[in-house]
């Protein structure tokens, strides 16, 4: 018997031609460059928006009570990139120009130990609190080829909200604990075991 095709069906073909559904995904080189950081004219890194909705790579902690009382950054590190730097990376294992990672600081909640811990109910330890900064490290090898490629910014270090663009701090400021320290690329990977996860 010999097969008609209706209307729906020559709708449903042009259809899955036009929107590629079940093809294969593409290829990272066909990705939207809309993660790529925006400036301002006179050169200040804009604050990019709905970073809590990218890929989450971990929170390192250095609490003032583990250190002196005089931490650099004695809060949660919460460090984030936009997913598809984060699907570059994981193909070519090279963070590309114009990566934006991003660290927002998160206070710990109040201390009832002489450590900086406290009781809850799972248990003693470190909770996160109030969100309190925003540091971001930007991939540019034209403007911060004397810092290996890479910038650093502040947008406060205070409660939301935060600054809504920033000048690059400069080399002595940040970039040289990067150059010194890192594992990687200036970045410290060590601490973010998803970049290294199958």
């Amino acid at each position: 018997m010999k097969k008609r095709y209706t209307l729906a069906t020559a709708l449903f073909a042009a259809t899955t031609i036009a929107t590629g559904y079940g093809s294969f995904k593409p290829a990272v080189a066909q990705q939207s460059e809309t993660w790529k950081p925006v400036w301002t004219a006179d050169g200040q890194l804009e604050l990019p928006t709905g970073y809590r909705e990218w890929v989450y790579l971990g929170s390192p902690l250095t609490p003032n009570a583990l250190n002196g009382g005089a931490a650099g950054f004695p809060e949660y590190h919460n460090v984030y990139v936009h997913p598809d730097v984060y699907a570059i990376y994981k193909e070519t294992k090279v963070f590309p120009e114009g990566t934006i990672l991003l660290k927002e600081l998160q206070l710990t909640q109040e201390a009832q130990e002489e450590d900086g811990s406290r009781l809850e109910v799972s248990g003693r330890g470190y909770f996160p609190g109030a969100y309190n900064g925003i540091d971001i490290a930007v991939k540019d090898s034209t403007r911060f080829a004397d810092s290996q490629n890479w910038g650093y910014f502040n947008f406060g270090h205070h409660a939301p909200p935060y600054a809504e663009t920033a000048s690059a701090a400069p080399i002595e400021a940040c970039a040289s604990c990067h150059i010194d320290n890192a594992d990687e690329d200036m970045v410290f990977t060590r601490f973010y075991a998803i970049l290294s996860a199958d």
